[in-house]
């Protein structure tokens, strides 16, 4: 099928010449597409573990504070250890003594954002807003942690934007399951190695009972527990982002 020009100008124009070009900028478009899917949940270029020569690990809490946080706090005093809560607007609001008694007690706070809801199901305006607030605002240095660890084709652009610098993880201590402390621990120590970043959440029951082995876990171990800033944190690189996306989707 083909469209012809006006008989003036005495040309026509076959559709069917441009098939190829049409084919192959549209696989070009598919594979520009997967590659940027695929680098956004390995999380290329964001910052996760840090150096693998120290004998150092960064423990991190999502979604707090919460009626727990007085839990997570006793037994991080109990081994001395200092951890970064990556906290939500609503419940920094709701708790502002608990944010201040993670401020006393020397852990850091970054932003987990205002909605608890991956960033592809919210529009560009309003993931502006999620990367935009900090519980530590017009500070530099800030972090952000996308809930879910999730990214939109937005995310990176405005986080750049916004100051922001995205922070992910590379052990999941899967709190969120209905599984024993003990399973669960064995699980996430037999995941860490030196420089790891541990994710775990402020609120689920089973959290400080997991908490209080993984840290005996790591003193065995001769793993000393620091924040996020003194890792500290490094950018996620090809074979790193392909060992997340084995740890997080291919278990």
């Amino acid at each position: 099928m083909c469209f012809t020009a006006h008989p003036k100008a005495g040309t026509a124009i076959h559709i069917s010449s441009f098939t190829p070009l049409i084919k192959a900028g549209a696989a070009q478009a598919g594979a520009m597409l997967a590659a940027d899917v695929l680098g956004r949940a390995a999380g290329w270029g964001a910052l996760g573990p840090g150096p693998r020569t120290r004998p150092q690990v960064a423990l991190t809490f999502d979604d707090g504070p919460s009626p727990r946080t007085l839990d997570l706090l006793m037994v991080l005093e109990r081994h001395g250890a200092p951890s970064t809560f990556f906290v939500t607007a609503p419940n920094a609001a709701a708790h502002p003594d608990l944010m201040n008694a993670l401020a006393a007690a020397g852990h850091q706070l970054e932003a987990h954002g205002i909605w608890h809801r991956p960033a592809l199901l919210m529009p560009p305006w309003k993931e502006w807003a999620q990367v935009r607030w900090h519980p530590r605002a017009e500070q530099p240095g800030l972090l952000f942690r996308p809930p879910y660890g999730g990214h939109s084709p937005f995310t990176r652009l405005l986080a750049r934007l916004a100051h922001r610098q995205i922070a992910l993880w590379d052990v999941e201590g899967r709190d969120w399951l209905a599984l024993p402390a003990a399973e669960l621990a064995q699980h996430t120590l037999g995941q860490v190695c030196p420089g790891s970043v541990i994710l775990l959440h402020d609120g689920p029951e089973v959290t400080p009972e997991l908490l209080d082995l993984i840290l005996h876990g790591l003193e065995e171990r001769g793993l000393a527990p620091v924040l996020v800033s003194d890792l500290p944190m490094q950018r996620i690189g090809l074979r790193a982002g392909l060992g997340r996306l084995r740890a997080s989707y291919g278990r």
